[in-house]
């Protein structure tokens, strides 16, 4: 599996798995578990999740899949705006840890910005970190001047990466964002890499699919990982399509390729304001 190089020296995974949607649906849990199970067969060791999904029960999930296999992950989760005070936020990593059955996390980040002053977040996430609840911490849905402004403080310089949507369709960091993002160091986590399943039936995707006979999906995945600086996390709620994502990992998009597809999916002529789903 490649890596990204994170500010502090540890690597992260550039393919892992997302858990958006997960933990909602009792019935599906057993399938759930068994496909975060089998992307760590894979080496998809890179595991994302957050307090907000399925209310905890993502994070429950996760906590199933991993039982005896901690050592194979990099495990992140989010906190809420809401909870991002000083005290807040401590308490809600620690529930956290408990739905996860973990004591550390590998990466805590701020799921997006709120009232809460990131002065006050921050601290919180230092203490976490000093107590070794959590190892890296950073920010999810950070636009540039969200960044400029953590990057005031040397607690913000720490942080250890963004988390934001980036797809064929959802371009605009590249013209600020994550340029900014690369001069600093600081990987970039595409979250939504297929958006959701909407952009597979565009006809350059679809051609570009036929030439490498693969899924349309799997070249929007090995799209996102030919950028510089930037891993991804699909979600995979079943076997065989953990499968389908972790052979994107093995597509060569050529030159011909990456200039069809920008030529299906402009980039935007000026900045655009950060996209969130």
């Amino acid at each position: 599996m490649r890596g990204l190089r994170l500010p502090g020296g540890q690597e992260l995974p550039v393919l892992g798995q997302g858990t958006w949607g997960m933990g909602e649906r009792r019935a599906q849990r057993a399938a759930e578990v068994a496909a975060l199970r089998h992307g760590l067969d894979l080496g998809l060791g890179l595991i994302d999740t957050a307090e907000m999904y399925g209310s905890g029960g993502a994070e429950e999930v996760v906590g199933a899949a991993i039982a005896g296999r901690r050592d194979e992950v990099f495990l992140v989760s989010k906190v809420y705006p809401h909870n991002a005070g000083r005290r807040d936020a401590v308490a809600a990593c620690e529930r956290s840890l408990r739905r996860l059955g973990t004591d550390h996390l590998d990466l805590y980040l701020l799921h997006w910005r709120g009232s809460t002053p990131l002065a006050e977040t921050l601290d919180a996430f230092e203490q976490l970190r000093a107590d070794g609840k959590v190892r890296h911490f950073g920010v999810s849905n950070f636009g540039p001047g969200d960044m400029s402004e953590l990057f005031e403080s040397e607690l913000g310089r720490r942080s250890a990466t963004n988390q934001v949507l980036y797809n064929l369709t959802r371009r605009g960091i590249e013209l600020d964002l994550l340029p900014w993002c690369r001069e600093q160091g600081l990987p970039v986590m595409a979250y939504s890499p297929i958006e959701q399943g909407r952009l597979l039936g565009e006809p350059a995707l679809r051609r570009v699919a036929e030439r490498h006979s693969v899924t349309p999906a799997q070249v929007a995945i090995a799209w996102v990982l030919a950028q510089d600086g930037v891993c991804a996390i699909p979600k995979a709620a079943t076997v065989a399509h953990v499968e389908q994502n972790r052979a994107a990992l093995d597509i060569e998009l050529s030159a011909a390729d990456l200039a069809e597809l920008d030529a299906g999916f402009p980039a935007p002529p000026h900045p655009v304001p950060l996209e969130i789903l």
